[in-house]
């Protein structure tokens, strides 16, 4: 009898321990970016099986970066001509079969919901129909607050391509070409510190959509090249708006993440590439 009451708070730890665990691996927590958990969200090399529904508020870009894939590429891999619309309830292939285009039966959103460019999600009629799509005007869209051009140092200085840094700050986080680890760099600042357009473009994303990122902005700069700018506070721009180098996108904050910084990345034809080879020497 008492070896077996000797025995009994050791058995109680074991299973207040393994209770513990479960709950933690259950649990909900903020997924990192750096770590596996969020490998299948934005992948590295491109998913070339199975396919994936639009929701309201994608983009072809953001669908793109998601999946690892050039926008042009998925875009003629999808037969999605140009201005590249595409619609909720759309299904987009990443194998050798095009994209559907069956309507969907989704009620049009309502006034309150958050309008869309040319380059958002948006409905269409039904495929029989021969109307083309209805694109929403600038003008529809809800005010933004005024993004004026920085005159933070990070922008006095441009690098031979015209690219400047996004923040002012340490660099916290180097990029890692292994596996699913840091696809960009990590710089430490302060809640609310401009976020500037690290070059010339157009916001072809702007929402919280895409898991391990926040308020995230991603630019394009040209048919080879984006940028993404995650963890933001707040958002300054639209999707669909044209932003100038060292222009003020966003306020730096710790969405999606542990501290304040902001995450950024420079993708060349979908690819991330490490973005100390683009920007000017500090």
């Amino acid at each position: 009898m008492g070896n077996g009451l000797t025995w009994l708070p050791v058995i109680a730890a074991s299973i207040l321990l393994a209770g513990c665990s479960s709950t933690s691996k259950d649990g909900v927590s903020v997924v990192d970016r750096n770590h596996a958990g969020a490998a299948a969200t934005t992948q590295r090399q491109p998913v070339t099986s199975g396919q994936y529904r639009v929701q309201r508020g994608d983009t072809l870009y953001s669908i793109a970066f998601r999946f690892g894939w050039d926008w042009k590429a998925l875009a003629a891999r999808n037969d999605i001509p140009a201005p590249y619309v595409i619609r909720p309830g759309q299904i987009i292939r990443f194998d050798g079969q095009p994209g559907q285009t069956r309507p969907t039966t989704v009620a049009a959103a309502p006034a309150t919901t958050k309008p869309t460019t040319g380059n958002s999600a948006t409905m269409r009629p039904p495929a029989q129909s021969q109307q083309p799509a209805v694109r929403p005007q600038p003008q529809a869209q809800q005010p933004v607050a005024a993004a004026p051009v920085s005159t933070a140092s990070a922008s006095s200085t441009r690098s031979a391509a015209g690219w400047v840094w996004p923040a002012n700050g340490s660099l916290i986080g180097r990029f890692s070409s292994n596996g699913s680890l840091n696809k960009g760099i990590d710089i430490a600042g302060e809640l609310g510190q401009p976020v500037l357009a690290a070059s010339d473009g157009s916001v072809v994303y702007a929402g919280s959509g895409l898991r391990g990122y926040g308020e995230l902005v991603i630019i394009k700069h040209s048919d080879t090249y984006v940028s993404a700018y995650g963890h933001n506070r707040r958002l300054l721009v639209r999707e669909g708006q044209q932003v100038k180098v060292g222009q003020t996108i966003a306020e730096m904050g710790s969405t999606g993440t542990d501290r304040v910084k902001l995450h950024f990345e420079i993708r060349r034809q979908g690819k991330p590439v490490d973005p100390l080879q683009y920007l000017p020497r500090r």
